[in-house]
């Protein structure tokens, strides 16, 4: 029974990564494929998970993340910024600029962590909260970057500011998790400071995995 009970758990935590990692609804049939069970079984599971509104089917029948996703979600942002605020300060400290932590919300880009420097004259306020289009910014193409698992850094000059510059870097390897290190300044940013923003957006998937 508790090799049973653990199989159910299982195949109903891989339904859960699934849907959240996807923009995407599925049909019961696809979600049963995915995990290589039979469509019965997947019914049960989806039909359960329905009940604690972590799964929400439209009028299509098809199936996506429901509302009660929402409460894991804000349960692990304060677990997030701790294990990431370290690299943050360690990358605005040794740039000069304000370090960031952007996540996907959609096709938006939203400063979930920042980081100023401790010791500038003048650098960029950048406020927690900051919502942008993910094509617009260095911190939304570094997501799109990830997401097309493409290389290198993203950079941008006064797209969101005037006068402010920007550059970022994919956090890869966290499953269920699009977001971008980065920082931005009120000066042009030297090439010297890519290899400081992948250190950074490296240690940060290291710290969330």
């Amino acid at each position: 029974m508790a090799a049973e009970t653990a199989q159910t758990l299982d195949r109903g935590l891989r339904i859960l990564s699934l849907v959240a990692a996807s923009d995407s609804r599925f049909t019961i049939n696809e979600i049963a494929e995915s995990l290589g069970i039979s469509r019965t079984v997947a019914y049960r599971l989806i039909v359960t998970l329905e009940e604690h509104d972590l799964l929400h089917r439209d009028e299509q029948g098809r199936i996506g993340a429901g509302f009660g996703m929402m409460a894991f979600r804000n349960a692990y942002l304060p677990e997030l910024k701790s294990r990431a605020t370290p690299a943050l300060t360690r990358l605005a400290d040794a740039s000069g600029a304000t370090a960031h932590l952007t996540i996907a919300d959609g096709e938006d880009a939203v400063a979930l962590l920042v980081v100023e420097p401790s010791r500038s004259d003048m650098h960029v306020a950048y406020r927690v909260g900051a919502r942008h289009r993910l094509d617009t910014g260095a911190a939304g193409k570094a997501i799109l970057l990830g997401r097309a698992d493409g290389d290198g850094v993203a950079s941008t000059a006064g797209e969101l500011q005037p006068g402010a510059a920007g550059l970022a870097a994919p956090v890869r390897g966290v499953p269920g998790l699009e977001a971008s290190v980065g920082i931005v300044s009120l000066h042009d940013i030297d090439a010297a400071m890519e290899p400081l923003v992948l250190d950074a957006a490296q240690a940060v998937a290291e710290a969330l995995t």
